[in-house]
């Protein structure tokens, strides 16, 4: 006897009323950005220098995890009092370079980030992109 396997597996659903297919369709929100933390500034024992802060990404654990993320823009997202200039700002940058072994990189921002963002989160965006 012959047999009435169908040649394709999605065929299948067809003949029940069922599809197999999944949906593509997807309403969750797309993040693109990870999370990372503002460690501190960069400093020496006794003088501390604003103008690079030092970030923990989240799930980057060694040296060389950082290289996927030198040159991402790196933005610090706020909350104001008044409402003159918008009641959320923001305030961006860019990773440098990384600083030591463990895992955290540098930034530079356009104004230096404010001391109230010390263990605050940062999203360190997925572009520029050199993939």
């Amino acid at each position: 006897p012959l047999s009435l396997a169908p040649a394709h597996p999605h065929q299948l659903g067809d003949q029940t009323g069922v599809s197999i297919m999944p949906s593509t369709i997807s309403h969750q929100p797309v993040r693109l950005y990870t999370k990372a933390t503002h460690v501190s500034f960069q400093r020496s024992n006794r003088n501390q220098s604003p103008h690079t802060s030092i970030l923990q990404i989240e799930g980057v654990k060694s040296k060389e995890d950082t290289s996927f993320y030198l040159g991402k823009r790196v933005v610090f997202v706020y909350r104001a009092k008044n409402a003159k200039k918008g009641k959320v700002r923001s305030i961006w940058g860019r990773v440098t370079r990384s600083h030591g072994n463990s895992g955290c990189v540098r930034a530079k921002f356009s104004n230096n980030l404010p001391p109230k963002s010390l263990g605050a989160n940062v999203r360190v965006m997925l572009y520029p992109s050199a993939v």
